[in-house]
């Protein structure tokens, strides 16, 4: 009792002191990296935001989170995250930066939590530069920067982490059962990738509480049945409520929460393989923002490009789309291939990486004399608890079948408090030791500035010679003579240790620019030179730096890293013979082109939020004014042409397979029901559909009047293509 009298007592007395001074500038880096220029983002992940703008509509909307107004299906994940952009659009206005504006904060938060969670046990040196590391990690500011869910996800994490660390100081239930709490909270913004950090929550209070067995099994027992209530607590009424006075759950193919969540968002993630609707086979999971139509990607490469064949980039992108992680060099995505070394290949190792080396050397200090039997101090069981944070994580993505870059974020706390943990333990050991720990801090600066070196090697043509060189150098030549000066306690080492540091996060601070100096991708965020691109890997020798890592290509709901239109992929919706992007019904005109943010970029806005991230309003004009009630201002196959109409307008539009166009939702008897009531009688479509659509689609064109394109694309000379042809506008009307 006097002990946690005393802990008590320490914390309100530390509170009272006034705010670090060094925290300050690291705060407003961080500030400074996710919060810069994200006013020019005008739709963000259309995706998303086109989610929000239903939300505001209705309470029905926003409870289920409905992608479009109309309440035909949801999004793709839970609401939570949903819930706040919703809210911050209401208090701000619905712009691009009001919806990113929370995931910026919780960016920020991110980096005050770690420094908090750091300074208590390891000291305040400790905890600032966690901190510092945590801003600079490329894919931490990338992430922030949107309105995709990873950066909320990893605040609330740490936030419960620092409940679960008061609840072991305090000895209090009440801290056990809120830590686990907020888990479940974060289950209802990401699903099971929440759960990721349970092993670190079980070890941790099991090793570092001081209770009885038997209560610590009680109180684990409890807080795990508590986060599992709070975690099914949505699904359980929106799966308990009539399908049909709900939106259909999005991206699941029973229409139920519970099997988005342990199937598309769940094993699907490890096995890399998702159920195509109306097969019986497997295929290879696509991006959620991408999946919309493979065919599409390819028949779009049939396009003129200037400055290599239809053929050529066919087969590029053939090769590119092969089993995720296999196959190629860089994996499906740049996520690499499986294997205990992939953090460390090209498309990942960029994003977070950059001081791997450096924290296995901190892991190594920090448990130097560990006994297994005990007993053990407050460092090393924090550190242990970073450990079962990082290991699970990092093995995870070291054999997950599919994931996005930016996902990686979740490895982000643990190698931050890593690295600033170690740097105070390792130069502890190097200035007090004469062992072999007395090595570990000039290898680890040598270690991973070599890494460094890699990992900026294939980028020589987009950032030159002398930054790769110089870290090379530098660190090498600091390495050398901290290791010859040992020992020696002056000012003259204190500097070399310090320049040290500087080395080893000067080029992971570039990184984290890149996405404000080139640009960045709202429906793929990554960090890197080519960061403008979604794809995040080295830019292909046959493109310049600023294209896709695709040679050039856009994945469909994904803007271009180049403010050109040559080299450019088509979008699902359509697209002119001459290369430029469009929009349904679009023109060729390069004004209704998404801008790319490139620092070429012409235009103070950029729609980065897809292909179709741009209106037509030849089209929404002929829609508008031959409307006679129906509740749908059209239906297209998926979300990717729906997303800037709905976000234009606010009116329903019916993205009849939902995100990729492969949900189960509607059947033929289905639609000839919503067609006499009147719900809906124009439908664009730009290909035949995926999956269980297919019958849908050759229905519809079976029984439709085509609406022909003079009077609803910008120029008559537009053709617009999609997977299998001319996208193409049709009127059905049924008594």
């Amino acid at each position: 009792m006097k002990h946690m009298n005393s802990e008590v007592k320490e914390e309100r007395t530390s509170n009272k002191k006034r705010i670090d001074l060094f925290l300050v500038p690291i705060v407003l880096i961080a500030a400074f990296l996710s919060l810069f220029k994200i006013w020019t983002d005008e739709y963000a992940n259309a995706y998303y935001t086109a989610a929000v703008k239903s939300m505001l509509q209705s309470f029905h909307n926003f409870f289920y989170a409905s992608f479009d107004p109309g309440g035909y299906v949801t999004i793709d994940k839970p609401p939570v995250v949903f819930w706040i952009q919703t809210i911050s659009a209401k208090i701000f206005g619905f712009h691009g930066w009001s919806v990113i504006l929370p995931q910026a904060l919780a960016g920020i938060g991110s980096v005050l939590l770690l420094y908090v969670l750091i300074k208590r046990t390891f000291g305040v040196w400790a905890g600032r530069f966690a901190a510092l590391a945590m801003a600079l990690t490329p894919i931490v500011p990338a992430v922030s920067r949107t309105n995709n869910i990873d950066s909320m996800l990893v605040f609330t994490l740490l936030l419960a982490t620092w409940m679960l660390f008061r609840a072991v100081r305090t000895v209090k239930f009440g801290w056990v059962l809120a830590a686990f709490a907020m888990i479940g909270v974060a289950f209802n913004m990401k699903m099971l990738q929440a759960y990721m950090v349970l092993p670190a929550f079980y070890v941790f209070y099991v090793v570092a509480t001081k209770i009885t067995w038997k209560k610590k099994i009680a109180f684990l027992t409890t807080a795990t049945a508590l986060m599992l209530a709070v975690s099914v607590s949505w699904a359980v009424v929106v799966d308990s409520t009539s399908a049909d006075k709900r939106p259909y759950m999005g991206s699941s193919q029973t229409n139920s929460v519970l099997e988005l969540a342990f199937g598309y968002n769940g094993i699907n993630r490890l096995t890399g393989n998702t159920s195509v609707t109306g097969s019986s086979h497997k295929q290879p999971a696509q991006t959620e923002q991408q999946t919309a139509s493979s065919e599409t990607k390819q028949n779009s490469n049939s396009s003129a490009d200037s400055s290599q064949s239809s053929n050529q980039r066919k087969s590029s992108f053939s090769q590119k789309m092969q089993a995720p992680g296999g196959g190629n060099q860089n994996g499906m995505f740049n996520t690499g291939n499986p294997g205990p070394f992939r953090l460390f290949q090209k498309g990942l190792s960029d994003q977070i990486s950059w001081l791997l080396p450096f924290v296995i050397f901190s892991i190594v200090g920090l448990f130097a004399g560990v006994k297994f039997k005990g007993p053990y101090t407050a460092k090393q069981k924090e550190s242990l608890f970073w450990l079962a944070w990082l290991l699970p994580v990092a093995v995870f993505f070291s054999i997950a079948g599919f994931f996005h870059q930016y996902y990686l974020i979740m490895l982000a706390p643990p190698i931050a408090a890593f690295a600033g943990a170690g740097a105070v333990a390792l130069w502890s050991m190097y200035k007090q030791h004469n062992d072999w720990k007395s090595w570990l801090l000039p290898g680890g600066i040598l270690t991973t500035a070599a890494l460094q070196v890699y990992i900026m090697s294939p980028y020589v043509s987009s950032i030159g010679v002398a930054p790769i060189a110089g870290v090379g150098a530098l660190g090498v030549i600091l390495a050398l003579v901290l290791a010859i000066r040992k020992q020696r306690k002056n000012s003259l080492t204190n500097y070399l240790g310090a320049a040290a540091m500087v080395v080893l996060l000067a080029m992971p601070a570039y990184w984290a620019m890149t996405p404000i100096i080139y640009g960045g991708n709202s429906m793929l965020p990554s960090a890197g030179p080519d960061s403008s691109s979604g794809m995040g890997g080295p830019p292909s020798k046959a493109t310049n730096s600023k294209q896709s890592g695709f040679n050039g290509m856009q994945p469909p709901g994904s803007s271009s890293g180049n403010s050109s239109s040559n080299n450019q992929m088509q979008p699902p919706s359509g697209s002119s013979n001459s290369g430029q992007m469009q929009m349904p019904g679009g023109s060729s005109n390069n004004s209704q082109m998404p801008n790319s943010f490139s620092s070429k970029s012409s235009s103070s806005k950029r729609k980065s939020g897809g292909m179709n991230a741009e209106v037509n309003q030849k089209l929404l004009n002929y829609l508008t004014k031959n409307n006679t009630g129906e509740k749908y201002l059209f239906a297209t196959t998926d979300s990717t042409s729906a997303a800037p109409y709905i976000i234009k307008t606010g009116k329903p539009v019916m993205a009849m397979g939902g995100f990729s166009g492969s949900d189960p939702i509607l059947t033929v008897s289905k639609l000839k029901a919503m067609i006499k009531k009147g719900e809906v009688k124009y439908f664009y479509l730009s290909g035949m559909g995926k999956g269980g659509q297919s019958d849908v689609i050759t229905w519809i064109k079976e029984n439709s009047k085509e609406i022909p394109s003079s009077k609803w694309q910008s120029t008559s000379s537009s053709a617009q293509q999609g997977p299998s042809g001319n996208g193409t506008l049709y009127e059905i009307t049924l008594k």
